[in-house]
């Protein structure tokens, strides 16, 4: 037992490049997750203020997303899309479940930005005939998004940090991977270190990142 308590870097350096292969696959999971959550609630923010039944649907749809655990619903994308005779990996069906979870929260930043920008800003862009599409790109969304970074930079840190949950549809992950890997060896303290170790070092570098963006994206053209 005090073996089993005692730091070896030996052992650290000996499962290193199984820990780093899983980070890896964590990594993928978040970044590719966060991107589609950055995409679909883009389109859910926009079709929700699409008057008619597309409106609805999308408030719905995201009302629902939001108010059920990921939990739930990586296990509803992982054992329900095979029976509609869609397969596709368990590493992707984790990334579309951490995608479609977090997009009606970006949807809500989104909203926060875009509310943000002056009605005067819109009344312009109409008189001078922008049609709707170049309204958004060129007016509203380059003055909507910078504001909301550091919000969505939180997302993406939570994001990261629920990628374990992958581990119940037999995604490979980190830290289930150093479960495995103590369980196989009863040392615990060097694997479940470096994992908390990861996921810290990981969360502070993209927490910089995001105050980077935001800084210069508050710079003037």
């Amino acid at each position: 037992m005090p073996d089993q308590l005692t730091w070896d870097w030996g052992y650290c350096l000996e499962i290193a490049p199984e820990l780093a292969r899983a980070a890896w696959i964590s990594l993928q999971a978040a970044v590719l997750g966060m991107l589609l959550a950055l995409a679909l609630g883009l389109a859910g923010e926009l079709l929700r203020r699409t008057p008619g039944p597309l409106s609805w649907a999308a408030r719905w749809v995201m009302e629902a997303v939001r108010t059920t655990p990921l939990l739930v619903q990586l296990f509803a994308w992982f054992y329900l899309l095979p029976s509609t005779g869609v397969q596709i990996s368990a590493l992707t069906t984790g990334v579309v479940a951490l995608g479609v979870h977090y997009a009606p929260f970006v949807a809500e930043v989104y909203r926060a930005g875009i509310e943000g920008v002056p009605e005067s800003q819109w009344d312009a862009a109409r008189a001078l005939n922008f049609k709707p599409a170049q309204i958004w790109c060129h007016v509203v969304l380059p003055q909507a998004l910078p504001p909301v970074i550091p919000a969505l930079g939180n997302y993406f840190i939570a994001l990261f940090k629920e990628t374990p949950l992958l581990a119940a549809i037999t995604v490979m992950e980190l830290l289930q991977t150093a479960k495995i890997i103590g369980a196989e060896s009863f040392r615990y303290l060097e694997p479940l270190t470096l994992v908390g170790a990861f996921f810290l070092l990981c969360s502070l570098a993209a927490s910089r990142a995001v105050r980077c963006m935001e800084a210069r994206l508050a710079r003037p053209s």
